[in-house]
């Protein structure tokens, strides 16, 4: 008998689910609007899951009972006492087998490093940084709170400090930036005092997706957007000096896993988390992850289901996910 295995990526925007087989070929994948439950609560987390495992299932041809182990990687997902609450949701959909969750951010580290372990950092929305040695006995983490708790830079962040970019303008606080007369534009305000206006008194917000238009105006040189861009990936580096410092990997050769978004927006971000990570840890591995995360997932499924993973499995997923992939987007 055939064992299958499904992974799930629950996101901020999107989610994300892959169906495999026991040699790693892929056989359904679905897509769903956001699973972060801090986003859209613990109904729409529930919703879009059913949605995209019913699609991943149905292309499978395979019932629930069928599936032999399941990973789940969700953001939000950042302290135990959520735990109950989110296997109470995964219970309702019936699902044979073993079950994993784990924070998203850890599917970058079991997809993008080919030893398996080490640091992944996550920069797409939001921001989220964590690791294990490689006896995966000896874990690190960040807190996943954000701006909260001092931890930047995702989109969300980047976008609060083009506000602060745009408002240091307008008070004459900070230099004129090419990234106020495009925020004008986008949002159809006569000019910045309108913008800010409608920002402050929220009848328009900045979206993380508008972090496109930013990283477009600092494709053309604008020195406070690559600025900020420098602030981002010191900031991200920073993340991932504190758990490098939990971890004692300052002498170490390991993999950094970097995975999102945001660093698809401009190489000066990558550029300025080296410049930040290398003289705490010299050894460090960088590896932009190119597989999309639900791919980790469905490895954290078989994991969690006993059975061993080897690089054929790996590179099968990756391979055979592509088709199925692009016609989910």
């Amino acid at each position: 008998m055939t064992n299958y295995y499904l992974g799930a990526d629950l996101g901020a925007t999107k989610t994300h689910v892959l169906i495999a087989d026991e040699h790693g070929i892929v056989k359904g994948f679905g897509q769903s609007g956001p699973g972060n439950h801090e986003a859209v609560g613990y109904e729409g987390f529930k919703a879009n899951l059913h949605q995209a495992v019913k699609t991943a299932l149905s292309l499978a041809s395979l019932t629930p009972a069928q599936i032999t182990g399941s990973g789940f990687g969700i953001a939000g997902y950042d302290w135990p006492v959520e735990r109950e609450s989110m296997l109470e949701v995964i219970d309702t959909l019936n699902l044979g087998g073993a079950v994993e969750l784990v924070n998203d951010c850890e599917l970058g580290l079991l997809v993008g490093s080919p030893r398996g372990w080490g640091i992944t950092v996550v920069s797409g929305t939001g921001c989220n940084c964590r690791g294990w040695d490689e006896t995966r006995t000896h874990f690190g983490r960040v807190t996943g709170g954000g701006l909260d708790c001092g931890e930047f830079a995702g989109a969300s962040e980047l976008m609060f400090m083009v506000s602060r970019a745009i408002a240091y303008e307008w008070t004459g606080r900070g230099s004129a930036t090419a990234l106020s007369k495009a925020f004008v534009e986008k949002y159809n305000a006569k000019d910045l005092t309108d913008l800010l206006q409608s920002l402050i008194t929220q009848t328009v917000e900045f979206n993380p997706s508008d972090v496109r238009l930013f990283f477009q105006v600092a494709a053309s040189g604008d020195p406070v957007a690559l600025d900020l861009i420098r602030w981002a990936g010191h900031e991200l580096g920073e993340l991932a000096n504190s758990v490098i410092r939990q971890l004692q990997f300052e002498s170490v050769e390991f993999d950094l896993v970097q995975i999102g978004s945001m660093f698809a927006g401009n190489p000066l971000l990558s550029e300025e988390m080296k410049k930040t990570v290398y003289p705490v840890a010299p050894k460090a591995n960088f590896i932009r992850a190119q597989e999309p995360p639900v791919v980790g997932a469905v490895l954290l499924g078989m994991q969690a289901a006993g059975q061993a993973i080897n690089p054929l499995m790996r590179a099968n997923l990756i391979k055979t996910i592509t088709s199925f992939h692009k016609n989910g987007e």
